[in-house]
């Protein structure tokens, strides 16, 4: 294969992949103009549409399809290689890239992660925040970082955190405006703070345990976010309550600005963990970030 052919292949590969000129032509390194064409090469060489553009979209044709299919296991097998040749370095090196939701960013890798980088000076890290799920696959990501329960049963799964337990949490100011709710069923009466999920669109239901019986409320309230930081901010606010990882609050409780409150009723839930497909030959820098990451017991 000539260079410039595997260059539309390559180029075409990673636009069908992300569905979208613009984010394929951000992971190439290469401005949309050029990377479209490049595309528009390829399929001129070969005499038929690749890809079918709309304004909203990008999708491969059936003959994109059929060509997906059959040059892709080639571009696997050459990554493979690389992979392979990079374990003979002295230090592992590469790029690592993780999606996750942004509280993880706080609970699994804020404290861990500047160790890792400084013991691995040849090994970059792209985190990507996402709170939908993520096809990792499709996007390209190396791993992606759940609560235990939400894993697919069909990806390797390794847990990065401990157990996780949610809140209700409030600041002084809204209680003292607002009797505190002695029940989860109490929430529909007060101006609750929503998580709208990305995936389906629909808002969370605040999820509650009681002598092992497992129920959801949803609740109301004037503001919906997309994300937990902003919902830890709302409730210092005093805008309304809020749920949320216990650990992410934890030191807004000690010091007085927030409290909790259903204690008994906020369940604990499985851990993060790192998941990813199974692979044959992970490269050494992906090897070095799971053992690093993994979770750890303390004795």
């Amino acid at each position: 294969m000539k260079r410039d052919e595997f260059t539309e292949m390559r180029a075409f590969l990673v636009v069908a992949r992300e569905r979208s000129f613009t984010r394929a032509a951000a992971k190439l390194g290469v401005t949309r103009s050029a990377l479209s064409h490049t595309v528009r090469g390829l399929e001129a060489r070969l005499g038929m549409r690749l890809l079918s553009r709309t304004t909203r979209d990008v999708a491969p044709t059936v003959a994109g399809e059929r060509l997906m299919e059959s040059i892709q296991p080639h571009f696997d097998g050459i990554a493979a290689g690389i992979n392979a040749i990079s374990a003979l370095r002295d230090k592992p090196s590469g790029q690592v890239r993780v999606v996750c939701p942004d509280d993880a960013v706080e609970l699994v890798f804020r404290h861990r992660l500047p160790t890792f980088l400084q013991e691995f000076p040849e090994i970059g890290v792209e985190i990507i925040v996402d709170n939908g799920f993520t096809n990792i696959v499709e996007r390209q990501f190396d791993a992606g970082v759940r609560l235990g329960e939400a894993v697919a049963r069909d990806m390797v799964a390794v847990r990065v955190g401990p157990d996780v337990s949610y809140s209700v949490v409030a600041s002084p100011g809204y209680l003292e405006r607002c009797a505190p709710p002695s029940v989860p069923q109490d929430l529909t009466d007060h101006n609750c703070v929503n998580l709208r999920l990305p995936t389906s669109g629909a808002l969370y239901a605040w999820e509650f345990e009681r002598e092992e019986r497992e129920f959801s409320v949803r609740v109301g309230g004037q503001l919906t976010l997309s994300n937990m930081a902003s919902a830890v901010d709302a409730a210092l606010d005093g805008i309304g309550l809020a749920y949320l990882p216990t650990d992410l609050v934890s030191q807004h409780v000690e010091r007085g600005k927030l409290r909790r409150l259903l204690l008994e009723w906020c369940p604990i839930f499985k851990g993060y963990h790192l998941y990813y497909p199974s692979r044959r030959n992970p490269s050494p820098a992906f090897s070095a970030f799971v053992d690093a990451f993994r979770y750890r017991p303390p004795s």
